[in-house]
């Protein structure tokens, strides 16, 4: 297919952002007649990543969930509670099962043309865009940008944490899982490098996703990964003999640097747009609701410029309190989490990180937990 001269919309980047936006652009009867140019490298083939999420009802990708749960372990210091998630369920959605819907649908509709370079660059140019990619520049009316170029310059008051984690798919050959209980968070391994959990998604009675998750500055070396997942393997769910299917790695950076949501007529999207939890690194349903409410405001006015709410603007708050203890070391990050499961519903601390709880639901929450070194920081944080 000859690609056009102009397009409406320029999606930069294809991985859960951009394709997401793209489906939900794909939706909006109002946005039939826009043309839309996907720029990405290559198309994802590979089952590289896994993305696990709470939600109440069905949602947009509700058809290709790998798995649902309605209970999970935490295991805290001192403290192991199987939850009611209900009504939330906890979700899983493959990478290669989200790409290749994604590509499918996209198929379907005929309206999206695809170029596979890699992005050099996005200009804002008389009242439209200009993408560079490989030798070619692709002209449009707005571009909607996933991608993260360079690391931010951050101020000297910014925290930049990372959420790191290596994952392994493992088969046994006895029957070692419940299918039904998941490990959300478990705080028992060692936290000599920072705050450390393992989390335990079973898919059947012999095969689950384990994975290592830390929070902190650096990186590990990979077999400090590898020794991680072992030893819980061994030590926490009695383990020994597996056969390792897959793996995936990944990094989530957790930050309170302000990314800009538009430069011009340049929207950012998923990290790149501000997207990711700063105090938990979770991304999949922020990204959902963001890209829901420009394809909205698109079909309402044209342009997809959203407004920063005071609700959000009370949430990043939280989330500096939260790294400001992390990464002063005030606390670790296994007792807040444990202090936090231990006072409150699930529940609670669902709509808490969602960003969804109301100021009342959100002075019970935060008096569950140790009120003076949190003070402290709260009110540096506030005049910082």
């Amino acid at each position: 297919m000859p690609l056009k001269d102009k397009y409406d919309y320029i999606v930069t980047g294809g991985g859960c952002a951009g394709l997401s936006f793209i489906l939900h652009l794909l939706q909006a009867p109002s946005l039939a007649n826009k043309t839309i140019l996907l720029i990405e490298k290559e198309q994802n083939r590979t089952n590289d990543r896994t993305w696990c999420y709470w939600e109440k009802n069905a949602g947009f990708f509700e058809e290709i969930v790998f798995r649902k749960w309605h209970k999970a372990w935490f295991h805290g210091l001192g403290y192991d509670a199987l939850k009611n998630l209900g009504p939330y369920a906890y979700k899983m959605i493959r990478g290669i099962d989200f790409y290749n819907h994604c590509y499918e649908r996209m198929a379907q509709s005929g309206r999206v043309d695809m170029v596979h370079e890699a992005v050099k660059g996005i200009e804002n140019i008389n009242g439209g865009v200009e993408v560079s990619a490989g030798n070619e520049i692709f002209r449009g009316d707005f571009a909607f940008n996933s991608i993260l170029f360079d690391k931010p310059i951050l101020a000297d008051t910014t925290y930049y944490l990372l959420q790191h984690f290596k994952g392994w798919i493992i088969e046994t050959k006895e029957a070692v899982f419940d299918p039904a209980q998941p490990t959300l968070m478990d705080f028992r391994v060692a936290q000599d490098h920072g705050t450390t959990f393992v989390y335990v998604m079973p898919f059947s009675a012999n095969k689950a996703l384990v994975e290592f998750t830390l929070f902190s500055p650096s990186l590990l070396e990979q077999e400090a990964y590898d020794e991680g997942l072992r030893d819980y393997l061994k030590d926490y769910l009695k383990i020994t003999d597996y056969t390792l299917l897959e793996e995936e790695f990944g990094v989530i950076p957790m930050t309170d640097h302000v990314f800009s949501p538009t430069s011009g007529n340049i929207v950012h999207l998923g990290t790149a747009g501000g997207q990711t939890k700063p105090s938990s690194g979770y991304t999949f349903r922020f990204i959902q609701k963001h890209v829901a409410a420009v394809v909205d405001q698109l079909a309402v006015s044209g342009n997809p410029f959203l407004e920063k709410s005071v609700l959000q603007k009370r949430f990043m708050w939280y989330d500096r309190v939260l790294l400001h203890m992390l990464f002063h070391k005030k606390m670790p990050g296994s007792r807040i989490f444990t202090l936090l499961f231990s006072r409150n519903p699930i529940q609670r601390i669902f709509r808490f990180l969602d960003n969804e709880t109301k100021l009342r639901q959100e002075l019970i929450l935060l008096n569950t937990l140790p009120q003076w070194p949190f003070m402290k920081a709260g009110w540096k944080e506030l005049f910082k």
